[in-house]
């Protein structure tokens, strides 16, 4: 087979940026397709053709296999990489590439036809001795039959869409009722996203830990294993931070899942990168869950821990090449942790984010002066807009180093210099975890970010160590602030205005009288018991990040104005100091509290998004947990119910309506 000339990506974001990098690199060049949404997008800047394929919903565009097609014919590519979600696991776009004789990257249709599907891959993969969880195989056709499968497997039960991923189409049900409402939910949530609403429900394993094997093979019969990737952190079934190596497999469970994964692999000819995802409980039992035949989003914590370009690897086994290298080369060299960054606002339950991005600046990649890695894979560029048809991945922030300890210092100081306004977004989430006790030991399950955030997440509020420091950085700032006013307003007659030292500093809910002290060796702020931090930095006013040394600590530090006050984030905390003098502070005390305007007898929309179904109307008597309407935005569906007993006084919005975050629904008497 002759090599690779023209590759169409068949696929948006970063995925598709990723894939464009890689075939730069190989000197292949590179087609984008994109839609209404997407003209301006990073992906078709970078590639060296690009093709309009419809409008910005992707079951108008970028799932729809003719018009993937006619974007190849006008271009004349020869070849396709799907990236992941959209086509990449649609056999019947395999065919067609087939009959068209292009190449596709990725596995034979057969593979993708038995492991697509994921109550036939489950069958499989018993028949080929790999541990499989107990469930229900069969299509189920009614929310009561859901229920009777659900009873007779034993609660909890995983409910699961057959052509599902990305955590769409997935809920777990406790009981009878969350059984019945989640039937329909995956049901509806599949079809809107796959095409596909055939459900299936399988037992839900207690404390249970997501772990995959990443697996490799050419067209000549040689299947391999690159080790596994611990992906246990997540939020609704969608993977949040991933790791490569897992904490908790021993060489002997490795070595036992990585050749079942092959086993499984070689049992439907597959060939090309795929994943083989697995269960494991405490006790390392571990069980299979399903194959992704495509390439997975967390891959590159497995690049970085191998060296190998995955989707180098996928363009040559297309091309028909052998691996050139064998079980025995894959070594496993240090640390990865990979950071989804996500346009959803985790002050308000995690829920999408739409906007534009004011400022999108990712830290510096590449090795750092300590010796790790950081590596951003993303789609987006400052000024660019999220949209609500898609995916609300923005990036993947990966960090390498050689033990794991280290490599999540160095994702929190990454996560520390990413900078990221205009749009709600999971950054301070992802800090909160790198600095959390229990992940950074690795006892973690998928019940993880359940168990440690059960009633979501409202911050990281500072402990009087840190609470301390941002003061002492504070007062830094707002030195340099009154510094250039003097700057400017120079003198008035003989009289030149002095900078007070002496400065009283709030900030979440902390209060510090404070003096500002220079000397021949820098500045220090004293504290009332008379501790002495050190403080220096070379922050200007105007800049948005800095790096502040305090009391022998470096840290990156995210800074904006609003008003007198001085807005500082770090590490998951997000505060408001106000530094004033020690008269303005005691007038400051007597200053009445604002309070928030009363919206308790109001349904509030809490996403952008499209109201899909009202389930009641004025007048109507409603119960604590019933559903009042549904909200759908970036591919998921979100239910609202209400919070208390009540009645609807009036309904505001109807069914196929677009509403902003916190826009009127209902209101209630």
């Amino acid at each position: 087979m002759p090599a690779l000339k023209k590759i169409l990506i068949a696929n948006r974001g970063e995925i598709a940026c990723r894939v464009i990098r890689t075939a730069r690199k190989m000197g292949i060049k590179t087609v984008a397709v994109y839609s209404d949404a997407d003209a301006e997008a990073l992906h078709v800047r970078m590639a060296d053709e690009a093709v309009h394929i419809g409008p910005a919903p992707s079951s108008q565009s970028y799932i729809v296999i003719d018009k993937i097609l006619d974007a190849i014919r006008k271009t004349g590519a020869d070849a396709v990489h799907p990236g992941y979600g959209f086509l990449s696991e649609n056999a019947a776009f395999a065919q067609a590439l087939e009959k068209e004789g292009v190449a596709f990257i990725g596995p034979p249709v057969k593979a993708i036809q038995a492991m697509g599907d994921k109550i036939t891959s489950k069958k499989i993969a018993a028949e080929a001795g790999v541990s499989t969880v107990p469930g229900h195989m069969g299509l189920i056709e009614d929310a009561e039959e859901a229920v009777k499968i659900s009873a007779s497997i034993g609660y909890p039960v995983m409910i699961k869409a057959s052509a599902g991923g990305g955590g769409k189409g997935m809920r777990i049900a406790w009981n009878d009722a969350e059984a019945r409402e989640g039937f329909q939910s995956s049901r509806n949530e599949a079809k809107n996203s796959f095409g596909d609403d055939r459900i299936f429900i399988e037992k839900f394993v207690d404390q249970p830990r997501h772990i995959e094997i990443q697996v490799l093979g050419d067209q000549h019969g040689t299947t391999l294993y690159l080790g596994e990737r611990e992906c246990s952190i997540q939020r609704r079934n969608q993977k949040v931070i991933e790791e490569a190596p897992s904490p908790f497999l021993d060489a002997v469970t490795r070595k036992a899942m990585g050749e079942q994964a092959v086993a499984l692999a070689k049992a439907v000819g597959y060939f090309s990168a795929g994943t083989v995802e697995f269960i494991v409980d405490g006790a390392r039992n571990f069980y299979f869950l399903e194959m992704n035949t495509r390439l997975q989003v967390e891959h590159p914590v497995t690049e970085l821990v191998t060296g190998v370009d995955l989707v180098e690897q996928m363009i040559r086994v297309a091309s028909g090449e052998k691996l050139s290298f064998g079980q025995d080369d894959v070594k496993l060299d240090g640390w990865a942790i990979e950071s989804r960054l996500y346009a959803e606002d985790p002050y308000r339950n995690f829920l999408p984010s739409i906007g534009r991005l004011t400022r999108y600046r990712p830290p510096a990649e590449g090795r750092q002066d300590d010796g790790t890695v950081v590596r951003n894979d993303t789609g987006v560029f400052e000024g660019g807009e999220i949209s609500m048809y898609y995916d609300p991945m923005i990036a993947k922030l990966c960090t390498w180093a050689p033990d794991r300890l280290t490599a999540i210092d160095a994702m929190g100081k990454a996560l520390d210099d990413f900078e990221v306004d205009g749009i709600g977004h999971n950054l301070p989430f992802l800090s909160a975890v790198m600095d959390h006790g229990r992940f950074r030991s690795g006892r973690i399950t998928t019940a993880f970010i359940a168990e440690e955030f059960p009633e979501g997440f409202s911050g990281v509020h500072p402990d009087e160590a840190a609470a301390r420091k941002l003061a002492a950085i504070a007062v830094l700032i707002h030195q340099a602030l009154q510094e250039r006013a003097v700057r400017i307003s120079g003198t008035i007659g003989n009289h030149r205005r002095v900078i007070g030292k002496e400065w009283v500093v709030t900030l979440a809910g902390f209060e510090e009288a404070v003096a500002l002290e220079t000397g021949p060796d820098g500045a220090s702020v004293r504290l009332a018991d008379g501790t002495q931090l050190s403080v220096a930095s070379g922050w200007l006013p105007g800049q948005s990040h800095a790096r502040f040394h305090v009391g022998g600590e470096t840290m990156g530090v995210k800074v904006n104005l609003i008003g007198s006050a001085i807005r500082l984030r770090w590490r998951g905390m997000d505060v408001t100091a106000r530094v004033r003098s020690p008269r303005v502070a005691e007038l400051a005390r007597l200053m009445p509290k604002k309070l928030p305007p009363d919206t308790s007898k109001m349904l509030l929309c809490p996403m952008p998004g499209v109201i899909t179904s009202v389930s009641v109307k004025a007048g109507d008597a409603v119960e604590a947990g019933q559903t009042l309407a549904t909200v759908e935005a970036m591919k998921m569906e979100n239910v609202l119910k209400a919070e208390r007993k009540g009645t609807v006084k009036r309904v505001a919005a109807s069914q196929g309506q677009s509403l902003a975050v916190d826009e009127l629904i209902m209101e209630f008497e």
